[in-house]
């Protein structure tokens, strides 16, 4: 196996794909964002003959193994429809997004309109207020601080595109004192909220007071145990699907330690 660092450079990814064709490759797994660049990776390894795996983002005639963000999203309008159904059935409603929305990109497309989707399963009427972050997660606790000083008498479903976000919202709720009024589900699943074995941990067990109440699963750091076998498939000559998602689930503090067991404990 070689390893190869893009460092988020388009150029640097390119070079990295010819260093990969000229130390013989049998299969490039290539993880890179940028869209030309990823063209002509796709040119230059069909004129080596060798077969790619792309991660994420799509490479030209490559198998793709990446999040589901429509069906993600999905999961978390359904978990905050299903708390305000099941917490606040007489409360008048109000859903926020937090999160990078102007971002022109597909997957934040997808997420943001699995989350409507989500939540009007069972909360048809429910509208949403956008707090756009400019991609500067903690640009999230200014922004709700000053949208909850405007918002009275109303329960808040909020929906944020990425848990870091989450946190600063969280931050934000909890110095203007609206813990009662607010519930957060995130997207990603990453430390910042199930936390390691020693760090503070938003969805927890002992954390129930917590306004964050899950965040959807994307388990990038699990990559690995399904995107080998494809490998493995393309390398034994097999045909494997042309989009291969990630399974997405809610965590919470129900079933947080199954997921990320607390290594500190006995």
């Amino acid at each position: 196996m070689l390893y190869f660092d893009n460092g988020g450079d388009p150029a640097r990814a390119v070079a990295n794909a010819d260093a990969a064709i000229a130390a013989r490759a049998d299969l490039l797994i290539e993880y890179n964002a940028d869209a030309d660049a990823n063209v002509e990776i796709a040119r230059r390894l069909a004129a080596a003959g060798i077969p790619a795996l792309a991660l994420i983002d799509p490479v030209p005639g490559a198998p793709l193994y990446g999040p589901d963000n429509r069906a993600a999203g999905q999961i978390a309008g359904r978990a905050l429809g299903t708390f305000a159904r099941e917490n606040w059935p007489e409360e008048e409603l109000l859903g926020v997004l937090i999160g990078d929305l102007a971002a022109a990109t597909t997957a934040i497309g997808d997420r943001v309109r699995g989350i409507n989707e989500g939540v009007h399963e069972s909360l048809p009427t429910l509208t949403f207020a956008t707090l756009d972050t400019g991609g500067q997660s903690v640009r999230a606790d200014a922004l709700l601080a000053r949208f909850l000083q405007t918002q009275t008498g109303r329960k808040l479903l909020i929906a944020t595109l990425d848990d870091l976000a989450a946190v600063y919202a969280k931050n934000a709720i909890e110095m203007n004192r609206r813990q009662s009024d607010c519930v957060i589900v995130s997207q990603g699943l990453d430390r910042n909220i199930h936390g390691g074995a020693s760090e503070k941990k938003e969805i927890d067990p002992n954390n129930r007071a917590s306004v964050v109440f899950g965040s959807v699963g994307y388990f990038i750091d699990r990559y690995g145990y399904d995107v080998l076998p494809l490998a493995l498939r393309l390398l034994g000559g097999e045909a494997v699907p042309p989009y291969t998602t990630t399974h997405h689930i809610l965590v919470t503090a129900a079933n947080v330690f199954r997921e990320y067991p607390p290594f500190d404990m006995n």
